[in-house]
């Protein structure tokens, strides 16, 4: 696949962070903050980044494995639900967007359920839901890359009206299992130390899920042979989805607001398309499913908070921007030692 996501130009770093030193406390005192300043500024290719209309996107898709009940105590119509409380105000997601400004849009990927027509509902619908993973690839070649060009389309809209930071979320019933498996065959770790409890398996089922995917991908892996396959095999619309509107959001140079595991996975596609991309990604969180972790280490990345989060929807991105916003308001409105009157060290 053609991307065109360039590499930062590091040539502001010097200017960048003399800046940032010479500000009124001693030396990297502003600790994350003074990385999150510099990393932004050399997305932008500026000493006064500005972030504008930040808006986060929730991409919502079913999954086939989950009607055979062995990855999720939940069934499948809990994501048509869930999308009905997103366009009702009610999630957490909403709370937090209206809390700190950010325009939320929610888009049907691929839910097993028809909406009526909403000015706050995207319809980007590829089908109702991917097939079972278990018998056959999850989706075929020509829907994934309709998912890919979709989420790009998306993003570009959100750039033409003045967004340059973007969050990713989603919401899927079985999506935890599509990102254990993307999981395993990008970091080249078992499936045992992929899998998570998702939403709220006891051991028992715990068990079954892993056993599940473990047999889903031996079933696979020797078809796999491109990152395009693997999305295209254990991948869920949303997550294909999420991975166009990454890519895009990096070719235009906005900065990328990534959320937990799910997200995670459909950034672990994009890289192993264009590595470029992390420079433009701001972790937000650490998620409590187990195996978030182990992505952030294998992209060596460092997320900003670890709150123990694992409800998606994009609520990491949501909670951690007032402290992305925090890093360019210092950098831009705080004074200098010269401006403050102040002794330097």
């Amino acid at each position: 696949m053609k991307t065109n996501i360039i590499p930062l130009d590091k040539k502001l770093a010097t200017d960048l962070q003399e800046k940032i030193n010479f500000k009124t406390k001693p030396l990297g005192a502003l600790g994350v903050l003074e990385k999150i300043a510099l990393q932004i500024g050399l997305i932008q290719n500026t000493l006064t980044p500005v972030l504008s209309k930040p808006t986060i996107l929730v991409f919502a898709g079913d999954h086939g494995i989950t009607k055979t009940n062995k990855v999720s105590p939940y069934p499948q119509e809990v994501t048509q639900q869930m999308v009905l409380n997103f366009l009702n105000g009610g999630a957490a997601i909403n709370v937090f967007c209206n809390q700190n400004n950010i325009n939320l849009k929610i888009i049907d990927a691929g839910v097993n359920a028809d909406f009526e027509t909403s000015s706050t509902l995207i319809n980007a619908k590829i089908a109702k839901g991917t097939n079972d993973y278990s018998i056959g690839k999850a989706m075929t070649n020509e829907q994934c890359l309709e998912a890919i060009q979709k989420g790009k389309k998306l993003v570009k809209k959100a750039y033409s009206k003045g967004t340059n930071v973007i969050g990713f979320g989603e919401m899927g019933i079985g999506n935890t299992s599509a990102a254990a498996l993307l999981m395993s065959y990008f970091t080249n770790t078992p499936i045992t130390n992929c899998v998570g409890r998702g939403t709220g398996l006891n051991d028992e089922g715990l068990q079954t899920k892993i056993e599940t995917l473990q047999q889903v991908y031996n079933f696979h892996k020797n078809d796999v042979k491109t990152p395009l396959d693997a999305l295209t095999a254990f991948g869920g619309f949303e997550i294909a989805m999420l991975c166009g509107a990454m890519l895009e959001a990096a070719s235009l140079k906005m900065t990328l607001l990534i959320d937990g595991f799910i997200v995670t996975s459909a950034l672990l596609v994009a890289n192993a398309l264009e590595s470029a991309i992390v420079d433009y990604c701001i972790f937000c969180h650490t998620s409590g499913e187990q195996g978030h972790k182990n992505m952030l280490n294998y992209l060596n990345v460092e997320p900003l908070l670890n709150l123990g989060l694992r409800l998606g929807e994009g609520t990491g991105c949501a909670v951690a921007y007032p402290i992305i916003e925090a890093s360019v308001n210092f950098l831009n409105n705080m004074a200098t030692f010269k401006s403050a009157n102040v002794s330097e060290a």
